[in-house]
């Protein structure tokens, strides 16, 4: 009652979102709090120029919002909030504090299809992949943005084909920049699959783009979505060209072939990887010279152990 009597008053606002704040550590409480994220969202869109009820009403946000996906607890999302936060983006686009309080908001909403439709009519990507040109040592955003990105590509709903298109090269950036941190590169390699799916990788990023996955192949062979999503994104492009196939076994680092298999008898417990390693087989085998070089570096005895293992699968 008092946010909806006040909600004008920017100070009263504030003070509100931090008495709410002191509850967020309390288990108990989470069904009461998220009563409340139409108010903090409303609070947010009506003093979008304070930078305190921006930091704290998305801090505040993303704490509740977590921990209420953490519980597998339906999240209140509606168009307001999708608005609120966007209108927070673009009219604090610079604030690096902000942006990585936002950006994680934004991954964690855009999980439900219907905040992903929402961000996507509102148009947001163009305003992750500025984002992320401008932030792109930041760790937490690229993180968040990439994850976004994921989302909203592989939406059944379409999105602007060009638009995508120019995510690409972002989203390289992005791998290229933090192919050291596990998380940040894990959630590159998503978006690249995504973007890859829907067909937005061009010909001159084909050779490119094959050897930067093949790199995070090549510094993270035990993060196991990271090698899924990976093996995903080659078999698409693949799927596409023999440039990438051919880029694939002639690495100027290493073939792609023997990350396969380090892969494999890394993570040969874990089905779902085993299987994106198998649908990049199949697109490899559409391909003469592939084929001949997994013919000589005895693929056959992995795909014949594959099969063994996973005999009932």
């Amino acid at each position: 009652d008092f946010m909806e009597a006040f909600w004008d008053i920017e100070e009263a606002q504030a003070k509100a979102i931090e008495r709410l704040a002191s509850f967020v550590r309390d288990n108990n409480v989470l069904s009461w709090l998220l009563k409340f994220t139409e108010l903090i969202t409303s609070a947010m869109k009506s003093h979008v120029d304070s930078l305190k009820i921006q930091v704290d009403g998305s801090s505040l946000l993303l704490e509740i919002l977590s921990q209420a996906l953490e519980q597998d607890v339906v999240l209140p999302m509606d168009e307001n909030m999708t608005i609120s936060l966007l209108g927070t983006v673009r009219r604090h686009s610079e604030n690096e504090e902000l942006l990585s309080l936002v950006c994680p908001l934004l991954m964690v909403i855009s999980a439900s299809e219907v905040a992903a439709v929402n961000l996507r009519k509102a148009g947001l990507i163009p305003d992750l992949l500025s984002i992320l040109r401008n932030f792109l040592p930041n760790e937490q955003i690229c993180l968040s943005c990439c994850g976004v990105l994921w989302s909203l590509a592989v939406s059944e709903h379409k999105v602007d084909q060009a638009l995508l298109e120019s995510g690409v090269p972002v989203t390289s950036a992005v791998l290229q920049e933090h192919l050291q941190n596990e998380r940040v590169a894990e959630s590159a390699c998503s978006a690249l699959w995504a973007l890859s799916l829907q067909g937005c990788v061009t010909e001159d990023e084909y050779e490119p783009t094959t050897m930067l996955l093949l790199e995070a192949l090549r510094t993270n062979p035990e993060r196991p979505m990271l090698v899924k999503n990976t093996c995903l994104a080659l078999a698409s492009l693949l799927r596409l060209s023999e440039i990438p196939a051919l880029r694939f076994i002639t690495d100027p680092k290493g073939s792609g072939i023997n990350l396969l298999r380090d892969a494999y008898h890394l993570l040969f417990d874990d089905a779902e990887v085993v299987e994106s390693i198998c649908v990049l087989l199949k697109e490899m085998v559409q391909h003469d010279d592939v084929v001949k070089d997994m013919l000589s570096q005895k693929m056959e005895d992995l795909l014949s152990e594959i099969k063994i293992c996973f005999s009932s699968s």
